[in-house]
């Protein structure tokens, strides 16, 4: 915790201190403790203080916003000169994060009162429905979370009602999808994740593809997420066009997963742009059917084929690699790499740094790893916006978590332990940039 923080929270115990040495020297709390003391009163849960202080202070807020529309106060000898009087009060129940809390809201006599603490119609206060949409962030169902809240607050919610809470945040969410974007991003990252999603009267498996595109100043962006409805060439066709219509004029890398048919959407958008196998998942594919005896020794002898310093050096890696006693044994290995060799060699003709950079999609994989966590505990999803929607607030809880965190060690010491995580994609910063980029952009430019 830095000194910042620690003076902020001292700050904060002495204002509280105080308020409670007044209302203490006061007499205020006299009552209140003795009822305590005596077991009279509990502070929370059902019908506790904590709910009686909210229900007090909403009905007194209601009170003073009736007097200001009809005009005089409660009780006001002169009430009969108004046009408009006051007209009792009708029981409500709202839900809050305390639990739920009967109020009488008071009404007027021609019906045109319309409060503003408890809207009409609305049911629950603001600070429940933030807890809602946290909480579905954080991977609960709608059916964990309706009862959570009954377990721990007695508030009783239906889950068609947290539903339309959740559904409320649709609106950021397909702002954000379509937001404008930069017009050159040096590198593009795809990956995807499988997430079951119900069709009609079937529940099918779809692939969530999340891009995180690289900026001129080498910071990364989630640029939006698309739910493979379509096999191949045509679902990435749409996907390349609507990037292209927010603004994406070209690109220079793009870093896939061997992804069927999206090469031929990339030329066909962005024709300079080159398209680049994930190296490492490569490599998964052709250590897949290797002996597992085999694999360390495997894995050491193709190191020569991606390592090499250009294209010729790595095909006469392959060579040996196919000849040897180790590649006679596993022919599987040595087609993968055949099979790839026209999207895996423009690999090798990058400088070493950029090489680092685009050998895999570590980073959008580190970002599908925490969300598999949030969606492990879905049988499926009801609809293809029903995953958008989840990875997004996801997305946004995991960088906001951490970004509390990191605020708390912020001051430390250089010798002191953080223990924090940094950026998981939105906002990270990619490691010897402006030096990776210079070669390629110089050969762009010509």
């Amino acid at each position: 915790m830095t000194m910042i923080d620690k003076q902020a929270r001292e700050e904060r115990r002495k204002a509280q201190r105080q308020g409670v040495e007044a209302l203490e020297a006061s007499g205020a709390l006299d009552d209140l403790y003795a009822k305590i003391d005596a077991g009279e009163v509990k502070l929370d849960g059902k019908d506790g203080l904590i709910q009686q202080l909210i229900k007090a202070g909403l009905e007194r807020g209601l009170r003073a916003e009736l007097t200001e529309h009809v005009g005089y106060e409660q009780g006001d000898p002169e009430a009969g000169l108004h046009p408009n009087s006051r007209n009792g009060s009708f029981p409500k129940t709202v839900a809050t994060s305390v639990g739920d809390v009967d109020l009488a809201i008071p009404r007027d006599r021609d019906g045109s009162f319309t409060p503003m603490l408890v809207p009409k119609g609305s049911r629950r206060l603001g600070g429940l429905d933030d807890m809602i949409v946290s909480l579905y962030a954080g991977g609960m169902t709608i059916r964990d979370i309706e009862h959570h809240l009954v377990s721990t607050i007695g508030t009783e919610i239906s889950r068609e009602t947290i539903s339309k809470i959740t559904d409320e945040v649709l609106d950021e969410v397909l702002a954000w999808q379509h937001r404008p974007l930069e017009a050159f991003y040096p590198v593009i990252y795809l990956d995807a994740l499988i997430v079951k999603v119900r069709d009609g009267a079937h529940v099918r498996n779809k692939a969530a593809h999340i891009a995180v595109g690289v900026d001129m100043d080498g910071i990364k962006h989630v640029l939006g997420i698309w739910i493979q409805t379509t096999e191949g060439a045509k679902f990435w066709a749409g996907v390349c066009a609507q990037l292209a219509n927010r603004g994406i004029t070209d690109v220079l890398i793009v870093c896939v997963d061997g992804l069927t048919g999206f090469p031929e959407a990339i030329e066909a958008t962005w024709p300079q742009s080159t398209v680049q196998t994930c190296v490492v998942h490569l490599i998964r594919s052709a250590m897949r059917f290797v002996n597992y005896k085999s694999r360390k020794a495997v894995a050491a002898a193709l190191k020569p084929i991606y390592q090499a310093a250009d294209e010729d050096a790595a095909l006469v890696a392959l060579s040996e690699f196919a000849a040897s006693d180790l590649g006679q044994a596993n022919p599987n290995t040595v087609q993968v790499f055949e099979n790839a060799w026209d999207r895996f060699t423009p690999f090798l003709a990058f400088p070493p740094m950029l090489r680092r950079v685009i050998y895999t999609t570590n980073s959008i994989e580190s970002l599908n790893y925490q969300l598999r966590k949030i969606i492990k505990n879905r049988g499926h999803f009801p609809s293809d916006d029903a995953v958008v929607k989840l990875l997004w607030l996801a997305i946004c809880n995991i960088e906001d978590k951490r970004a509390r965190d990191r605020l708390k060690e912020r001051g430390r010491s250089r010798g002191v332990k953080r223990n924090a995580e940094g950026r998981l994609v939105e906002g990270q910063i990619t490691t010897n940039w402006k030096q990776a980029l210079a070669q390629p952009l110089c050969v762009r430019m010509g």
